[in-house]
């Protein structure tokens, strides 16, 4: 009788790798730690290799270890499951490409990769001279497949492509903002890359989105894509999947993103503290970067416009503050104390800018109008604010509150301000710091008024301007109410 005989270590390794993704990262990445978030990033990579889904959308944050994944371990991967495939690897330039081209290469070559795929190997020499192997380009011996790199704009002329991946096709925010380089991307891929692919072919985009009309944007107007959620679905050949993992979590758990609001993607590399201050640093970067939202410039409403104060004017005509409780759950609570000075200019003072409960910022409303002095109040009253107005008015008395109905049309009243709110209002040196959420919500504010989560930031600054510089406004806003 024969005994049987224990696998060994060498054996076991080389079965991972063959299993999955993950398995395979375990074994040619020993030292890299796979977070929740990187197991579900090789889970919905795995479904790409298995060809399950064949057009995919990845948005990752910088340093959360994107490329290493889609462009680096993905590619060696796929070619030990089928070294026939023919591989493209593209980015904004030739020389990264090419970097990720040789590191596919280092990994192929190990004796763990040849011990999982011994069928897929490089050419190692001379009497393998009718095989390519550059920084640009390998192929497989005996095989069909390899990996072709190339820049943006660069030739494909005469390539069969069975796998594209597109990996930061712009190199930063300049790039992006130009739109002669999204053009000629554009064109590119339309014209370049999609002439290569053919009815089997997969495509992976994995992206830091900067514009709004970048290559996923444009996609979006002619192709249908569709939010990943799960691994469970059934998926359709001709539709995009999409999956935008950001820094900080703003919506509900899902299978592929278990984390909780506000909770930071990769923790213990990248702190919620740390990328809260990369955030309050440079706000509209940090969509684009970190939450996979891009924002152009040309089409915020307000960006980052605002003139600012160090000190206070000596002559003071008035303190005020008007509020915007909130309309929905989602919504802020948004209230602003402010002073005026004799021509007419209004300097920010405070802010009160919250998601929690009524029972709260009741209280924290109060105690902002009495840190500032404020002599009058205007409160709207079009959600709860009369209840809201009665409690504040109780607990300062010495403040002339205000209730008021707000008929006019929110997005009209928002976009016909917006110049006056730049030109009259001014905000402390350092608001970006001390109102960090507030400071983010005016500045990325969309010209496009639906394009908005939120609008209440927006509504308090358009109010304060209706009230202080065109008085008049108010006899149409229908105004009643009861003053202390």
């Amino acid at each position: 009788m024969n005994e049987l005989k224990l696998p060994s270590k060498i054996d076991v390794a080389a079965e991972m790798a063959r299993r999955s993704l993950v398995g395979f990262a375990k074994i040619n990445q020993p030292n890299f730690v796979l977070s929740d978030f990187h197991s579900s990033y090789y889970a919905v990579l795995e479904l790409f290799a298995q060809g399950v889904i064949k057009k995919l959308i990845i948005s990752i944050p910088p340093q959360h270890g994107k490329s290493l994944g889609s462009s680096i371990l993905l590619p060696a991967y796929m070619l030990g499951l089928n070294p026939n495939l023919k591989i493209c690897i593209a980015s904004y330039s030739l020389a990264l490409a090419s970097k990720f081209n040789r590191s596919v290469q280092r990994i192929i070559s190990t004796n763990s990769y040849k011990q999982a795929f011994p069928e897929t190997r490089l050419k190692s020499n001379q009497t393998e001279r009718e095989y390519i192997r550059t920084a640009e380009q390998f192929e497989i011996v005996n095989c069909q497949g390899g990996v072709l790199s190339v820049g943006r704009e660069g030739p494909l002329t005469g390539n069969r492509v069975d796998v594209m991946i597109l990996d930061d096709i712009y190199r930063d925010a300049m790039e992006a903002n130009s739109q002669i380089i999204r053009r000629n991307a554009w064109e590119w891929y339309t014209s370049v890359v999609k002439t290569r692919l053919h009815n089997h072919s997969s495509e992976l985009i994995v992206f830091t989105r900067w514009h709004r009309q970048d290559i996923v944007g444009m996609i979006a107007e002619y192709e249908k894509i569709v939010p990943l959620k799960t691994i469970s679905d059934k998926f359709e050949n001709d539709v995009w999947y999409s999956l935008n993992f950001k820094a900080i979590k703003e919506d509900d758990p899902f299978e592929l993103d278990q984390r909780k609001r506000g909770e930071a993607l990769w923790p213990q590399r990248h702190s919620i503290s740390l990328l809260e201050t990369k955030r309050r640093l440079d706000p509209q970067t940090f969509e684009s970067l970190y939450q996979g939202n891009p924002i152009s410039i040309e089409g915020l409403l307000y960006g980052d416009n605002f003139k600012t104060y160090a000190d206070l004017p000596e002559t003071i005509s008035k303190r005020a503050s008007y509020t915007d409780t909130a309309d929905t759950g989602d919504d802020y609570l948004c209230s602003v104390c402010y002073v005026v000075d004799t021509d007419d200019v209004i300097y920010v003072t405070d802010v009160v800018f919250s998601k929690l409960e009524m029972e709260f910022t009741e209280t924290a409303v109060a105690v902002m109008l009495k840190r500032n002095e404020t002599r009058k109040a205007w409160i709207e009253s079009n959600n709860g604010g009369r209840g809201f107005a009665r409690s504040v008015q109780s607990l300062v008395p010495e403040c002339d509150v205000e209730w008021f109905f707000q008929s006019a049309n929110k997005e009209s009243r928002i976009l016909t301000n917006s110049s006056s709110v730049l030109k009259h209002i001014r905000m402390p040196s350092d608001w970006a710091v001390r109102w960090s959420e507030f400071y983010r919500e005016i500045t990325l504010y969309r010209r496009t008024f639906r394009a908005n989560r939120n609008h209440d930031a927006a509504d308090v600054l358009t109010g304060i301007i209706e009230r202080e510089i065109f008085t008049p406004t108010r006899k149409r806003m229908g105004v009643v109410g009861f003053s202390h």
